[in-house]
């Protein structure tokens, strides 16, 4: 007598799987539910959003092209000179805690985990949080929000780079390790070689992000055009508010270029 074998039908997830993933559709529906309910959306305000939205459209045009001369530019130059002189300070402070972050560079796990509590620190508080910070230390104004963007800035860069370096090939350091190089020569020679391209590809990814950032940092008098923008929306004076935001268009647009531009060049 002939055996008829069993038939099994395939399953993609296991049934611990499956109970798995409604766990966490359920709890994302959950959230989603419980976000709206704490939001407290006013149905009225709404409906209502379009013709505002349309009323302030009216009120912005014709854009006050006459302001810019004496009232946007020098404001912008300044939120350039912040994000750029942010990004760079951020940039020296961010390489020796990102060397001390990686495990194999600097092999001491207590120096390791106070770095990456450093970079952790630096991450978790909000660019105007920290504007904030140094607006109460040294008062409003471009050092404020030069300091902001760095410290925001640092783990950042930092973060990226420590892991650059954690993934970097071990032949060449070995090889100079065995021909007796020092520490700082095998840093030199043996790591920075590789991780040169992911280091200027961060650099240049943080300047353009600290671009947007120190746009709106002096709305808590961190310098630049964001103070600008603030005494424009308080006095109501809509047609300048237009101007001010099509110049910080006009400028990231310029910045998303540049970056590119030097992107191809460099790395």
């Amino acid at each position: 007598m002939n055996d008829v074998p069993a038939t099994h039908s395939w399953r993609r997830f296991t049934p611990a799987q499956r109970l798995a993933r409604f766990t966490v559709y359920l709890a994302i529906v959950a959230a989603i539910v419980t976000s709206i309910q704490t939001v407290e959306i006013i149905p009225e305000f709404l409906s209502d959003a379009p013709e505002q939205v349309a009323d302030l459209l009216r009120r912005m045009w014709p854009i006050d092209v006459a302001y810019y001369p004496k009232g946007v530019h020098a404001a912008l130059m300044e939120t350039i000179h912040i994000a750029s002189l942010g990004t760079l300070l951020a940039l020296i402070l961010a390489l020796p805690v990102g060397i001390l972050a990686a495990h194999n560079v600097c092999p001491f796990t207590p120096v390791n985990l106070v770095a990456k509590l450093i970079l952790v620190s630096s991450r978790s508080v909000n660019s105007l949080v920290w504007a904030l910070l140094f607006v109460g230390i040294f008062g409003p104004g471009a050092l404020a929000g030069t300091l902001a963007i760095a410290f925001r800035s640092i783990g950042f860069v930092g973060k990226l780079f420590g892991e650059a370096l954690e993934e970097t090939s071990r032949g060449s350091i070995e090889a100079l390790a065995a021909a007796g190089a020092p520490w700082a020569s095998r840093l030199s020679f043996g790591y920075w070689p590789q991780v040169k391209p992911s280091f200027w590809s961060i650099a240049l990814f943080r300047w353009d992000i600290n671009v947007r950032e120190s746009a709106v940092l002096g709305l808590v008098g961190a310098g630049g055009i964001g103070m600008t923008l603030d005494s424009a929306l308080n006095l109501f004076q809509w047609n300048r508010v237009a101007t001010i935001l099509a110049a910080i268009f006009f400028v990231v647009i310029l910045a998303e270029l540049a970056v590119t531009f030097v992107r191809k060049r460099i790395i």
